[in-house]
């Protein structure tokens, strides 16, 4: 099916450069050009110049090239106004889907809010069901620069850019051939980092023609081979029955699973009480400690996965005449991810869902018959403790012998995109464009690791034959191939038991784009101060996605997450006009003054009507110095996983129970709600407080759902800024400053009822409808304690806000010191205020300045050439971040009491040309082994192997790298 893919995708874009071709040979004789106009990010129109009037950060190939990167994600997340990313190789391993995926966030406002753009079009989604880009698929070595507008966007582009626009420049009129060769690995051996890519490009007065052609790896890191993660372990704070705020970043080592290899075995003896044993490594039955007994899941989970990439690639543009011309881009992208992590902790809860008890004999005309394989030991021990007058127990046991749980994912991307361009003369000189454009991306993912919930249920029912060797008691399952199984001790299942319950899971899923638009866009007539531009146009846009998991996993009947299939499309139809209209000129103190305007109506199938618009100015005081602010309203239509996704299972982390510790007499509110629970009350009665165990924590899980009824989110942004460039002043003439206040305020946002949040409302009575995404047991159950909570659900809506504000600098500056060029670029960003609104009318929740949206960031950029030797140096800072608000009121902590401190990482390369046509270069990634804050396991804002916000901090250390570049 691969090579099928492959195959046709190859065709499809080498046809559109044939076309070119063709259409090529009815090319006139050239004429005299007239003065090149360009389109800026955020603009149809295009102007003699490249200025905006909204804030525009602009990377260039030479610090794609400077960074080493073989993915876009690496360089754009250095950039102070991106946030961590939904996605990324170092905090997927855990993800049921996704592993490998690249996406970008703009002002931490969410991976949906940030619109990812080639060529200003859009490009179809690598996540099923939703409208983020995979930048995977964006071969490096193709892109000219990357613009960075930040502020809502949608009057220029449609949904999704609320929070602003990353739009990739693909190169044009290349000539020759690029070959890039690279190899390097982390200071540890692993991360191993390959690519090797050509890149070939030939272009002339007729137009130009580029292909490339690339493969690229990232290996590996497992949690093993680094200190800080190598042992389970828990931030001691959450463990203890009286919080101390000073153990927060104390690590608990080890704190093992309770679901181990040899089993864990409860039952309630003839005393009237549980008793819980396991076995050692003889098979002596021993009583159950933890942390001598526990099993360390870190060994088997990954910091970062591995992702191989096949880059085949082409762009192309061809003169039909004078004044019009075709173009073409096409992509395939193939794309190898995995995860693994440890083998699955299996509950007797998971398969005698009723009471998780299973029952240690069979009646058999009337007589107990007992299970051969049930030890000695726990039949002499045991009781009945349902009635049904058979002896039972319950078990938690890490199914070693089944293996790993792994994901093998195949994901391929595929786009080609077409269309016309060109001028025309109405009473002055007009430009158009007109473009088709298909995309789909397919994964085909292979897992390992599960068992199928009603062959394991057989295989515990067992009786002896006549010979008195154990068989399976329902006579339809033995037909079936039931052979029983045996679970007490080390390595126990045998190869047949486990050929009968073993169930290997698929997903397949499948997303696709169709895309179809136009504009004009030119001068009407003059104004006193300069020509009235204006831009017009029409698109049209389907998007479908399905989503389709095996059917024991749809089922919930391989013990592990319970994932329906999720399938759903929707069409858009839109106009925009946009105009720029010059107000003065020549004035004192005005020197250009001038109003850009935009609006945007959109009719979708899902929501229904929608309008965007923007309006700003643009300022130039003196020469030296603009002034420039927008504001605007953007809207956000649901993705098809909001409006469709089917109730999915999830394991959610960081909860923290607000019924711990509450007795029979605490006063207030929550104590009052948490009484009222029979499972809360029973376990307060037995233990003269309430209490849970680790394992517990560990087994708490939820469902997420969509919601057909979401209507659209507005995202009303405001920016205003100067640009000061001293020209006029000789030591300052290479001077740029840059400084930007935003404002960004989403209504109706489209949400997920953070679990905690409901957690919090639910018990201190200021929401009691959240209770209802509350579950917990009843009775003790499984191994289970009485009162724990079971399930935390989640449902979207369009019950929340989010918003937030800052201040963006930048600084650039070059010139000749010494025998070379040094040239010096800064970003910094800082976030004044940054919040949730989880339900209307609910008090703000403040995320700026917590983990993962630290409020100071910035990016400093040093380079230094002279003659061929050429030295960049980069230094990214992230400011102190403080804990999750409302975790740390469930400790009744003020906000940012517990925070971890700032961190700066250096990144280096030396590049030298060794001849005219070969550069060699050499780089550091993080040259100073700068490690990552310690946030343990139970925190907010640990990735879950990694010990701390992979997607954040560097959790890998010390990288190099080394290449070559051959242009021929």
């Amino acid at each position: 099916m691969r090579e099928k893919n492959l195959a046709r995708s190859i065709r499809m874009i080498c046809l559109g450069g044939v076309a070119l071709a063709v259409q090529g040979a009815y090319a006139q004789d050239t004429q005299p050009a007239p003065m090149q106009r360009v389109e800026i990010t955020g603009s149809r129109i295009a102007s003699p110049n490249a200025e905006s009037p909204s804030p525009l950060q602009v990377l260039t190939a030479k610090d794609i090239a400077a960074s080493g990167a073989n993915n876009l994600q690496d360089l754009l997340l250095q950039n102070p106004t991106l946030g961590t990313p939904t996605y990324s190789r170092t905090n997927t391993a855990f993800l049921t889907s996704g592993a490998g995926v690249a996406t970008v966030d703009l002002r931490n406002l969410g991976t949906s809010r940030t619109l990812v753009l080639v060529n200003g079009r859009r490009f179809v989604s690598g996540v099923p069901g939703s409208a983020a880009v995979d930048l995977n698929a964006i071969p490096t070595d193709f892109v000219e620069r990357v613009e960075l507008l930040t502020g809502g966007a949608s009057a220029a582009y449609g949904s999704d850019a609320v929070a602003g626009v990353v739009n990739i420049i693909t190169k044009r009129n290349f000539d020759g051939l690029l070959i890039d060769a690279q190899g390097g690995e982390s200071s540890k051996g692993d991360s191993e980092k390959r690519k090797l890519s050509i890149t070939y490009g030939s272009s002339n007065d007729n137009g130009f023609l580029m292909g490339h052609i690339g493969f690229t790896r990232d290996g590996q890191v497992w949690s093993r081979n680094r200190a800080a993660s190598a042992v389970d372990q828990s931030s001691l704070m959450t463990l203890e029955d009286e919080p101390n705020p000073a153990n927060a970043f104390v690590a608990e080592r080890p704190t093992y699973s309770s679901y181990v290899p040899q089993g864990r075995f409860s039952y309630v003896g003839a005393d009237g009480k549980s008793h819980v044993y396991t076995y050692d490594a003889n098979g002596n039955p021993i009583p159950f400690v933890s942390s001598v007994s526990g099993f360390n899941r870190s060994y088997y989970r990954s910091i970062a996965v591995p992702v191989d990439r096949f880059v085949l690639a082409l762009s192309g543009e061809r003169k039909i005449d004078e004044h019009n011309s075709a173009f073409v881009e096409g992509t395939y992208v193939s794309t190898r991810s995995g995860s693994t992590i440890e083998p699955f902790a299996l509950s007797s809860s998971d398969i005698f869902k009723t009471n998780g008890q299973v029952p240690g004999g069979t009646m058999v005309n009337g007589q107990l018959v007992k299970n051969p394989l049930v030890p000695q030991y726990l039949w002499d021990r045991m009781t009945d403790t349902d009635g049904d007058g058979i002896p039972d127990f319950s078990f938690r046991r890490r199914l070693k012998e089944v293996g790993t749980r792994s994901n093998s994912v195949d994901r391929d991307t595929f786009r080609l995109a077409t269309g016309v361009k060109g001028d025309f003369q109405l009473w002055k000189n007009w430009n158009y464009e007109a473009y088709v454009a298909y995309g789909q991306t397919k994964e085909a993912q292979q897992s390992t690791g599960q068992v199928n919930v009603l062959n394991f249920r057989n295989a515990l029912t067992a009786v002896p034959d006549a010979n008195g060797k154990p068989v399976c008691v329902d006579a339809n399952a033995v037909a079936q191939g039931c052979v029983p199984i045996n679970i007490f001790g080390f390595n126990s299942i045998s190869k047949e038991a486990l050929a009968y319950v073993n169930a290997p899971g698929s997903l397949t899923t499948r997303t696709t784009q169709k895309l179809a638009g136009g504009h004009i866009d030119g001068e009407i007539f003059d104004l006193p101060a300069g020509p009235l531009g204006i831009a017009a146009g029409v698109e049209f846009r389907k998007e479908y996605s399905e989503s389709t998991p095996d059917a024991l996993t749809q089922s919930g009947l391989n013990a592990g997450n319970a994932t329906p299939p999720t399938q759903g499309d929707f069409s858009v139809r839109e106009a925009f006009v946009e105009a720029h209209i010059p107000v003065l000129k020549d004035l004192p103190f005005i020197k250009e003054l001038s109003l850009p305007i935009a609006f945007r109506h959109g009719d979708y199938s899902s929501v229904g009507s929608t309008n965007s618009w923007n309006a700003g100015f643009e300022w130039t005081v003196i020469n030296d110095v603009k002034l420039r602010g927008t504001r605007s309203l953007s809207t956000r239509a649901p993705d098809i996983n909001e409006l469709y996704q089917a109730p999915s299972q999830d394991f959610p982390t960081g909860i923290t129970d607000p019924c711990l510790g509450v007795t029979a007499t605490s006063p207030g509110t929550i104590a009052d709600r948490c009484r009222a629970d029979p499972g809360v009350a029973a376990n307060i009665a037995a233990n003269g407080s309430f209490k849970t165990t680790l394992a517990d924590k560990q087994s708490i899980s939820g469902y997420n759902r969509g919601n057909p009824n979401l209507h659209a989110e507005k995202g009303r942004s405001t920016t205003v800024g100067v640009v000061w460039t001293p020209r006029s002043i000789e030591m300052l003439k290479r001077f740029t400053f840059t400084a930007d206040y935003f404002n960004i305020k989403i209504a109706d946002a489209i949400v997920s009822t953070p679990r905690q949040y409901a957690l919090k409302t639910c018990y201190d009575g200021t929401n009691p409808a959240m209770c209802q995404f509350i579950t917990r047991w009843p009775t003790a159950n499984g191994g289970s304690s009485a009162g724990a909570l079971r399930y935390i659900d989640t449902a979207v809506s369009n019950s929340g806000g989010r918003a937030t504000a800052g201040l963006d600098l930048t600084a650039a500056w070059n010139d000749r010191v010494g025998p070379g060029t040094l040239s010096t670029r800064l970003a910094y960003t800082y976030v004044k205020t940054g919040y949730d609104v989880p339900l209307p009318g609910a008090a703000r929740d403040p995320f700026a300045g917590e983990i993962g949206a630290a409020k100071n960031k910035a990016n400093l950029n040093v380079g230094y050439r002279w003659k061929d030797l050429n030295i960049t140096t980069t230094f990214d800072y992230i400011g102190r971040s403080s804990l999750d608000d409302q975790f740390l009121a469930d400790f009744e902590l003020p906000p940012n009491s517990l925070q971890v401190g700032s961190r700066t990482y250096t990144n280096m390369q030396v590049s030298y040309q060794l001849m005219k046509k070969t550069e060699l270069y050499f780089g550091l990634d993080n040259a100073f082994d700068v490690k990552a804050p310690p946030i343990i396991s139970g925190l907010p804002g640990d990735v879950t192997g990694t010990e701390t916000d992979g997607g954040t901090y560097d959790p890998i250390g010390r990288r190099w790298y080394a290449g070559i570049r051959v242009k021929l």
